[in-house]
């Protein structure tokens, strides 16, 4: 879990649901470079190709990789202590930066107590959010930042916390991050699975569109793009729903928006069942990328993608592993036109043709998928139509 939070560091606090007693070798932090790296190798992203010369009729393509900005996972904020009013501490530990304390409780109104006399910065009523977590036996994983210790990584961000256990339960608590919330959270989650994709069980979860030509502006614009685009689709779905925004074996990819992760990186991330042989010792073709060493590895990443409310998320998620292998990503397609001359071959006069009805459906598309205006679109393209004022009215 790596976070994103807003306030001074010596308020922060995370309390997330665990389904037993953490020993201290059970949590590790971990370093940022890895969520870095997923979040390259799985963001969405444009692809690029250019035009050739159609008097020639040579086409040739090229390649731009560029990612959305990770979006923030659920904040938290908080104080703690160590006082008991109808709460039991399990077990404290200092590891890293952090000092955690582990909690079992028998009331959520005694926990929410407790909370709030020792500092955390939860509203009343927080009682409705951990009172599931209670019925179920679950703990409390509580952490808090250790200025002194935070003083000594030489880093201003908080390191990300991992954290090992067995459980039956394929799920992900993400109520206590409403408790605090203000406005909808955003969360991406990466699931490293051996047979297949994950998909939510309690929700719909929807792949995000996918392989769009979209104008050529957008290239300097793109995460105000990926920002509207994501924002146009949720509203279309109710704000119900998980999207997919990435599915691939780990091992290689075709094309790559960054190197995969190596055997090494996919340890450190909590992958257990590796063994030194992984990997098929598949010969990587053009624009394709391997893990050194080897081809496929039985490691599938799924990158999902949810804003949440307490309206439109009353239940944590809960995840399943398919068998499906099939591979998909976010990427969004722009494609140059030749700069040549247009009377250069009658082919040329028919080609700056097609480009401008090309270029019109384009402006369609972006609209379509973002919510902007197509007027301001097609000025932006500087884009010359001859559509009469009533083909838009009712698009």
């Amino acid at each position: 879990m790596m976070n994103d939070y807003k306030g001074d560091l010596n308020e922060f606090a995370l309390v997330v649901p665990v389904p037993v007693v953490l020993e201290k070798e059970q949590i590790h932090v971990g370093t940022k470079s890895l969520f870095e790296h997923l979040d390259a190798y799985s963001a969405p992203r444009l692809v690029e190709y250019f035009d050739g010369d159609p008097c020639r009729q040579i086409m040739y393509d090229g390649a731009l990789r560029q990612m959305a900005p990770m979006a923030a996972v659920p904040e938290s904020k908080g104080r703690g202590g160590a006082r008991s009013l109808g709460v039991t501490i399990e077990a404290q530990y200092t590891v890293g930066e952090y000092d955690i304390v582990i909690l079992s409780a028998r009331e959520s109104d005694g926990l929410e107590t407790w909370l709030i006399q020792n500092g955390y910065r939860i509203p009343r009523g927080a009682s409705r959010a951990l009172q599931p977590y209670i019925r179920q036996n679950m703990k409390f994983f509580v952490a808090r930042v250790n200025l002194k210790e935070q003083a000594k990584t030489g880093v201003t961000y908080l390191r990300p916390l991992q954290f090992a256990f067995e459980s039956a339960k394929f799920m992900l608590p993400i109520r206590l991050g409403m408790v605090n919330a203000r406005g909808p959270q955003d969360l991406v989650i990466y699931l490293l699975t051996k047979n297949g994709r994950v998909e939510t069980t309690n929700y719909r979860t929807v792949k995000l569109p996918t392989g769009m030509d979209v104008p050529e502006y957008v290239k300097d614009r793109f995460s105000d793009f990926y920002r509207a685009m994501f924002g146009r689709q949720l509203e279309r779905e109710d704000g119900q729903v998980v999207f997919t925004e990435y599915v691939w074996n780990m091992g290689w990819c075709d094309p790559c928006a960054a190197d995969p992760l190596s055997l090494e990186e996919l340890r450190d991330l909590g992958v257990f069942w590796l063994d030194g042989d992984a990997g098929g010792g598949i010969v990587p073709l053009p624009g394709r990328r391997v893990v050194a060493g080897g081809g496929p590895v039985p490691v599938i990443l799924t990158r999902l993608h949810v804003r949440y409310t307490p309206e439109t998320f009353p239940e944590d998620l809960v995840f399943q592993e398919t068998q499906d292998h099939e591979n998909f990503q976010g990427r969004y397609v722009l494609r140059h036109a030749w700069k040549g001359d247009p009377d250069a071959c009658p082919a040329a006069r028919a080609y700056f043709e097609e480009v401008q009805r090309r270029r019109e459906e384009e402006a369609r598309t972006l609209a379509s998928l973002t919510g902007w205006d197509v007027a301001e679109i097609r000025t932006k393209m500087a884009l010359k139509t001859s559509r009469r004022w009533w083909e838009d009215l009712w698009r």
